[in-house]
């Protein structure tokens, strides 16, 4: 379910957004990160992922964004919970305002194959990195390198 512009604001700017982030391995122990096209975290190396929508189970949110942002659906049971984080930013999808919260739920994907589908809406180029690199760079958004500081 899609709301128009000015109802979609009103629940940033009041509710927290629920997401689930996708943290993508391959058999090396790269990470997959896309650059971000969007606000919030424009311009940032970000995990792929989005937002669960009203009356969508988990398991089908996590079926419709791997196939959205990975370009290949995959199964909930495929995956491990690493954990809810917050993630808070100053800026909103729509401009500078209002402040976004999200609770985003982790879930760790090892995938075996290649993507070779994968979408640009949200990211404008991909790039598996060496977990060292991720949490050295300055380009990888914060809130992607919690989910491989333990790593």
């Amino acid at each position: 379910m899609f709301l128009s512009i000015n109802d979609f604001t009103q629940v940033i700017k009041n509710t927290p957004l629920v997401s689930l982030d996708l943290v993508i391995t391959n058999s090396e122990g790269k990470a997959l990160l896309g650059k971000r096209n969007n606000r919030p975290a424009k311009g940032f190396w970000f995990v792929p992922g989005g937002r669960i929508m009203k009356n969508e189970p988990l398991k089908a949110a996590f079926e419709r964004l791997t196939k959205e942002e990975l370009g290949q659906q995959m199964e909930l049971q495929q995956a491990e919970l690493i954990g809810p984080f917050d993630h808070f930013y100053d800026d909103c999808v729509f401009g500078e305002s209002p402040s976004t919260h999200y609770v985003a739920i982790a879930y760790k994907l090892k995938i075996l194959g290649d993507l070779t589908n994968l979408p640009v809406e949200q990211h404008n180029s991909y790039k598996w990195f060496e977990i060292d690199e991720l949490l050295s760079s300055a380009e990888v958004h914060e809130h992607t390198k919690w989910y491989f500081k333990g790593a």
